[in-house]
């Protein structure tokens, strides 16, 4: 292959920085555009790459790889190769090191690659051999025929094992294979060989599997020269060269490798032999664009360089997330801690933070982030107050509900919105009385009839609000659950994973002791309201004047009037009428005390001082370390993520260096290869061509060549041709990316804009050749 038939300018700089970027181990966390070259062990995969990068490969294929190979390959004026491991996730420290720093003792040029493999595999060998490996042995080279190019070599796929690759071993290639294959901006190179049945390799199944829309996969049909001459499975094969058995977007393309009686040729003699295969017969009528390795370096050359170009946006946006990821996760590791005087000051700063955001969760003013938006319920457990303000309400509910022992109705039929709800038993006011009345009888003092004995009021009383105790007991439980669970979502968020729990243990143990002291609060306020009644409130006589009134008032209202009742039963009806009165009064008061002396004064007022940078200041030094002390899992995580933050810095800087290249066309919007009639002007061709990409403008250095096309690409006279030189010396300073010149369809003006003294040009849309 000739050298001017290489595409050069920047392409080169666009696959190196994306090599780079790879061999820094950037692929572990982000996926990159790449080319894969995965197929069976049979169908002759190390011999295209052979005839591709020109270099021998080991072709036994029995022989099962135990890493992937990425070969790299770039136009030089001089030979040289380079060879290295990619240490896989999962290489820290010592390891890591050691494999960066490999270099193997054998010559691929001398002793060929197959040595330096075996090298390579004991060198992934320590410290504990395994059946297969992440690691990727890198091979760069570089020589004046080379193409700019880039591919993985994936180990080969097999079903059933031998003495030298066992059934598992199948299993675990395969599983290697299709994670490869399932990244969405790798191109799918399938080698299939016509020696065996399309349907029968596994390669087939898995691509369509991982690619089901056939829009990165292309064919590699190997060994057309097995086929019988004339054969009907010669033909099959010919039909799916053309993309008509089974389409794909980016097509097929056919090689002729070399034979095993061919084994001492030339490569030179290689290729001649090929072209003069497809020269003759059947083949004829394959694009020659499709045929031959010359054509595939092309082709692969410039299918690697538009996914590039296209995938770029969407690969510098998952790059900056991953930056944000790591900067997030750091934050969470915290500062390095391992002195005294970094726990310290750690914990001084987690204290701040905490306190902060308990006080702003107890005041109800949520405005730091941590709280999330007002208007989604997801930040609702970080709200304290406004947890604490809706489960007072329901004790104040309950309360109304179901702090009666008996619900005392005025009528056996009377109900109501709240006695349907209620589980308070009911009781006619009736029985009641009467009931009052039985009492009394046996507990007379020196009253005088139609009075009653005052003490009956504190019974009846202490026995209507039996429920309170529950109530409240409930209420002090779900309390302090509410305040546990905001205090353990502040300080996930403000303390390293590490220095949670123990953090978390000295305040839950902090909220468990103001617990005691609220439990005491609400047995005393329970006793206190339990008590012999007192009350000087005016609203217990007009409350008992209510209620008599509106009792004559039902009394004249009904056919049964009966105004003389019974003596004793006045007393008794009285007495109820002021156990009622008073239990009103004594419920409002206790909802109060409650809320206020108990659960403010007692817990969620103190709920922020519990972390306070004063108490920190008075820990023992042996505490300190206790809460603040940093792990060794910390210590790995956040090297770990420091790693990967600063690959993926490098990487976004020398992703977003892309789109500031002149140099770069963007990437050629390719039709479907998928066939069409088209016929000439002479009316004589009706051969299936393939449609020339459409671009906006030319880099001349990288025009297709005659052969690669079906036709070469007109250049009319109004085209311009925008070479990387002229690209990059006509770079404007303020603008990110050069607006080369473009050939004009239509006449229009150009409109000058002034912005300070930079001068902005509208350019009109460019028309498709």
């Amino acid at each position: 292959m000739a050298a001017a038939d290489i595409p050069t300018g920047g392409h080169r700089n666009l696959l190196d920085i994306i090599d780079s970027l790879r061999a820094q181990g950037f692929s572990r966390y982000v996926d990159l555009p790449e080319i894969i070259v995965c197929g069976d062990q049979s169908a002759g995969k190390s011999s295209v790459l052979e005839a591709i990068s020109t270099m021998p490969f080991p072709t036994k294929d029995s022989l099962c790889t135990r890493f992937a190979t990425e070969l790299v390959l770039r136009r030089g004026p001089e030979k040289s190769t380079k060879v290295f491991i990619t240490p896989g996730e999962g290489r820290f420290d010592n390891v890591k090191e050691d494999l960066e720093r490999w270099q193997p003792r054998a010559s691929i040029d001398t002793d060929g690659l197959e040595a330096v493999t075996e090298e390579a595999l004991e060198a992934m060998k320590c410290p504990v051999a395994q059946r297969f490996y992440n690691d990727i042995l890198r091979i760069e080279l570089t020589g004046p025929n080379q193409p700019h190019l880039t591919m993985v070599d994936l180990p080969g796929l097999f079903r059933t094992g031998n003495k030298e690759q066992s059934d598992a071993d199948a299993e675990t290639v395969r599983m290697m294979v299709e994670k490869y294959m399932a990244r969405p901006r790798s191109i799918i190179l399938a080698v299939v060989s016509a020696k065996s049945e399309y349907v029968l390799q596994d390669v087939t199944s898995m691509a369509r599997d991982a690619d089901p829309e056939r829009l990165r996969t292309m064919g590699l049909i190997t060994k057309p020269d097995t086929l019988p001459v004339g054969s009907e499975s010669e033909a099959y094969w010919v039909r799916l060269a053309q993309n008509t058995e089974v389409e794909l977007r980016l097509g097929w393309h056919v090689l002729r490798n070399r034979k095993f009686e061919e084994r001492g040729s030339t490569l030179a003699q290689r290729d001649t032999t090929e072209k003069d295969f497809f020269s003759s017969g059947i083949w004829t009528v394959v694009n020659s664009s499709h045929c031959g390795v010359a054509a595939l370096r092309i082709r692969l050359s410039s299918i690697l360089k538009d996914q590039i170009l296209s995938q770029l946006p969407s690969l510098v946006q998952d790059v900056e997330n991953g930056i944000r990821e790591c900067t997030e996760r750091l934050d969470r590791l915290g500062p390095v801690r391992a002195t005294q005087g970094q726990q310290l000051k750690y914990l001084l700063r987690v204290s701040e933070e905490y306190t902060s955001l308990m006080k702003q969760a107890i005041d109800g003013a949520y405005t730091d982030r941590f709280f999330g938006s007002r208007k989604k319920r997801d930040g609702y457990p970080m709200r304290l107050r406004a947890v604490v303000q809706n489960r007072l309400l329901d004790f104040r509910q309950e309360m109304l509900l179901n702090g009666q022992s008996q619900r005392i109705t005025d009528s056996e039929n009377e109900s109501g919105d709240e006695e349907e709800i209620s589980e308070s038993p009911r009781i006619p006011r009736s029985q009641y009385v009467e009931d009052v009345a039985r009492r009394l009888k046996f507990s007379k003092g020196r009253e005088l009839p139609g009075l009653f004995n005052p003490l009956i009021v504190g019974d009846l009383f202490v026995e209507q609000c039996e429920p309170w105790r529950r109530i409240v007991s409930a209420l002090v439980e779900d309390i302090v659950e509410a305040a546990h669970q905001t205090t353990q979502l502040v300080i996930q968020h403000v303390t390293a994973n590490d220095v949670v729990i123990e953090v978390l243990k000295f305040v839950r143990e902090s909220i468990e002791e103001l617990r005691v002291e609220l439990d005491a609060k609400a047995t005393e306020l329970l006793d206190s309201a339990m008590q012999h009644p007192i009350t000087y409130n005016r609203q217990l006589t007009e409350n008992v004047q209510k209620a008599q009134h509106q009792r004559i008032r039902n009394i004249f209202g009904s056919q049964r009037m009966n105004l003389n009742p019974v003596q004793f039963l006045f007393g008794s009806s009285t007495a109820v009428d002021y156990m009622e009165a008073y239990y009103k009064v004594a419920m409002n008061r206790f909802i109060d005390d409650i809320s206020v002396l108990a659960i403010e004064n007692c817990l969620i007022g103190k709920v922020s001082e519990l972390f306070r940078p004063s108490k920190i200041l008075e820990m023992a030094t042996e505490d300190i370390s206790r809460l603040a002390g940093e792990t060794e899992e910390s210590s790995v995580e956040r090297k770990r993520l420091e790693d990967k933050r600063k690959i993926l810095d490098t990487g976004l800087r020398g992703l977003k260096g892309l789109r500031h290249e002149g140099q770069f066309a963007q990437p050629a919007k390719w039709d479907s290869v998928l066939p069409e009639k088209e016929t000439s002007k002479c009316g004589e061709n009706t051969r299936p061509v393939e449609k020339a990409p459409a671009t906006s403008y030319v880099n001349k250095a990288d025009l297709p060549i005659v052969g690669y096309f079906e036709r070469e690409l007109p250049i009319s006279s109004g085209t311009k041709v925008w070479t990387a030189e002229q690209s990059q010396s006509s770079q404007d300073d303020e603008s990110d990316v050069p607006k080369p010149p473009m050939r004009m369809g239509k006449k229009k003006k150009e409109k000058k804009k002034r912005k300070g003294s930079v001068e902005e040009l509208s350019y009109p849309e460019p028309e498709q050749f």
